[in-house]
């Protein structure tokens, strides 16, 4: 069993020798993984003026339809662009930054790895993967908060298993990673826990210091990854093989 404590500690020994490198993936991470807050818009009436004022105006909605028709064009096609990106660009970095994360976990600290996804051989598999990842926590998440949170955890792995074996299939990926978790989803929520007050910290630096402090927490997450990797190969959840752990046999 897997120990709070020890994975840190990994991860911290990791960082010495690599941490601009990854300071850097994690501000790629942080984007394209959702790190950045999309704007909130706010429509809002002005409390000013009389009652009778607005009573008397008469909106001329010949001339705002139009109007109003581009600007939910402008909307939607904005939407759709950044759904786009966030599938075909973003959810592939994701899983190139998280390469990333778990070769230097393997002592090799490669930026490199960034576009580990985009090969040929791996890019839709790996883009179907990450949407089908992505679409069942969404539809967990409408059902209720709670149970959204708990299948988020129980998914987590799969981001990690393509970066081990892009071709593992869509939903072997997402079974293989609810296997993994399984037990251990009350105990990875209290990590992500002892995180917060390194948060509250890096917010009292005006809020720069939480970027300081996401390589410590996507490294250690990457040794909760190989802790998890190595039980589930030692309960024979998976093999090897299958994570393409080993070598090829030579052809003949």
């Amino acid at each position: 069993m897997w120990e709070r404590k020890e994975l840190k500690s990994n991860a911290k020994y990791v960082l010495r020798t690599s941490y601009w490198k990854a300071f850097l993936v994690s501000i790629i991470l942080g984007i394209v993984g959702g790190g950045v807050s999309s704007p909130s818009f706010n429509f809002n009436t002005g409390s000013s003026g009389s009652g009778s004022g607005v009573q008397g105006m008469e909106l001329d909605w010949g001339v705002l339809a139009p109007i109003l028709a581009l600007a939910f064009g402008i909307l939607l096609i904005v939407i759709l662009c950044f759904v786009a990106f966030r599938i075909f660009v973003g959810a592939p970095l994701e899983v190139g930054s998280i390469k990333y994360f778990k070769r230097s976990s393997e002592r090799e600290a490669n930026l490199n790895h960034l576009g580990y996804a985009f090969n040929g051989s791996r890019y839709m598999d790996i883009v179907k993967a990450m949407f089908w990842r992505g679409l069942l926590n969404f539809l967990w998440y409408l059902l209720l908060i709670i149970p959204g949170i708990v299948k988020a955890y129980a998914y987590s792995m799969v981001p990690y298993l393509l970066a081990d074996n892009p071709n593992i299939g869509t939903r072997r990926a997402v079974d293989l990673s609810n296997q993994m978790t399984r037990g251990h989803k009350f105990r990875m929520f209290v990590l992500d826990l002892s995180f917060l007050g390194w948060i509250l910290l890096g917010v009292l630096a005006c809020g720069i210091g939480v970027l300081f402090v996401l390589p410590y927490i996507n490294q250690t997450k990457a040794e909760l990854y190989m802790a998890l990797r190595h039980q589930a190969i030692a309960s024979n959840l998976t093999s090897a093989q299958e994570l393409r752990l080993t070598p090829p046999p030579p052809m003949y």
